[in-house]
């Protein structure tokens, strides 16, 4: 499979992976061949991404840290959560958060990743501009216990960096729509009401009986940096609760990784440069260290470069060497292809390495199908596509 813009789609191309509304509901099935007006339905909904069928590629499987079915779970409670808040009324402090479903959820994607522990961060979440809130926290709560995880945290510590993770962006609740979905620069004036987010979220935890303080921490902190630059108090150092800074630093990846309305999203390995440059400044760097150990900063179906002009797909990634990805060779430096892919492991051949990456459409995607065959395999998903159900 290969993950492909949505403006580079086209017809006859058959979906590899299910895209779903942050309500669980099927809007894009496995198997079905893409239609002009599916793609139009795709752009209208701000889906920026999908994963497709490439022959090209072969076989490759680009598999989540967490199951399908316990990632929609999670964005299903954060949905309803959120929508039980006024939005931008700052005098709901009287929320009651489900913690005791919280608290499931937090559970489910713990056991999710125990059971997956060897693998690395390959996939990137495919979610629509309106669903960013909701997959967004549930991608902080993932990334932030697989950090406590290569930290060895006890269970009861993991569990409260996870309740903080997936509920740090609460205190938004407190802010306009206008604002969170601005498209331009924010005034200073809504800047500064930003800023108050986090302290919003404080208040509304504090209030919650079976939230621990560390976790409201998160919520209040999370945007605090190393040098004291954060926001809303300019703590700096160890002053920061250490959940608080994993919190910061894996909600700012994701964050880069993901499309939003004013930019689109950075590849993996530049959010990875990003943030690795920034350790010990901005960043505990021994928390973006422990994060990075389990990123890759090349995941499985990205298109490469190599130093010596070869080219080829990357196949997976061992933990810890996240720049060293097992490479399929698909062509030559003279631009000829193999006549049987090879596949090479960078951690054991030193002379080569990843000198940049190539456009998702930069080869031509093999096993397109035929735009004419009408194949339809939506198993329901095209009444939700089109908001009929």
């Amino acid at each position: 499979m290969r993950k492909m813009p949505v403006e580079a789609l086209k017809p006859g191309m058959v979906v590899a992976r299910a895209i779903y509304s942050a309500e669980g509901r099927v809007l894009l099935n496995k198997g079905v061949t893409l239609k002009p007006s599916y793609l139009v339905r795709l752009r209208e909904l701000g889906i920026p991404a999908v994963y497709i069928v490439d022959e090209v590629l072969g076989d490759l499987e680009v598999e989540d840290v967490i199951s399908e079915q316990t990632r929609l779970q999670a964005i299903k409670a954060m949905k309803d959560l959120f929508g039980t808040c006024p939005q931008g009324k700052p005098t709901h402090t009287a929320l009651l958060v489900d913690s005791a479903r919280i608290q499931r959820v937090v559970n489910s994607l713990l056991e999710d990743l125990l059971s997956r522990k060897d693998l690395m961060l390959n996939l990137t979440d495919i979610r629509a501009l309106d669903d960013y809130t909701f997959a967004h926290s549930v991608n902080v709560c993932v990334l932030a216990l697989i950090t406590g995880l290569t930290l060895h945290y006890s269970r009861s510590a993991l569990m409260q960096l996870g309740v903080g993770a997936l509920l740090h962006d609460i205190g938004k609740t407190c802010l306009p729509l206008s604002i969170l979905n601005k498209p331009g620069k924010l005034t200073v004036e809504e800047y500064e009401l930003v800023c108050r987010h986090p302290q919003c979220g404080f208040d509304i935890l504090r209030l919650q009986e079976k939230v621990s303080l560390l976790s409201a921490r998160v919520a209040l902190e999370h945007h605090e940096r190393y040098n004291g630059s954060g926001y809303p108090r300019g703590l700096k150092g160890e002053e920061i609760h250490e959940f608080a800074r994993i919190t910061g630093v894996v909600d700012v990846y994701d964050a880069l990784t993901a499309d939003r309305v004013y930019r689109r999203a950075y590849p993996p390995h530049e959010a990875y440069e990003m943030l690795a440059g920034a350790g010990n400044f901005i960043y505990d760097y021994r928390i973006v260290k422990a994060f990075l150990f389990n990123v890759a900063a090349y995941p499985v179906g990205t298109l490469v470069e190599l130093n010596n002009g070869e080219m080829g797909v990357v196949t997976g990634t061992a933990r810890g060497h996240s720049h060293q990805p097992r490479v399929r060779l698909l062509y030559h430096s003279d631009g000829t292809p193999y006549k049987e892919p090879v596949t090479i492991d960078l951690t054991v051949d030193l002379h080569r390495f990843v000198s940049r990456v190539l456009p998702a459409a930069a080869l031509p995607v093999g096993g397109a199908g035929n735009p004419g065959t009408g194949d339809d395999r939506w198993g329901g998903g095209c009444y939700n596509l089109y908001g009929r159900r």
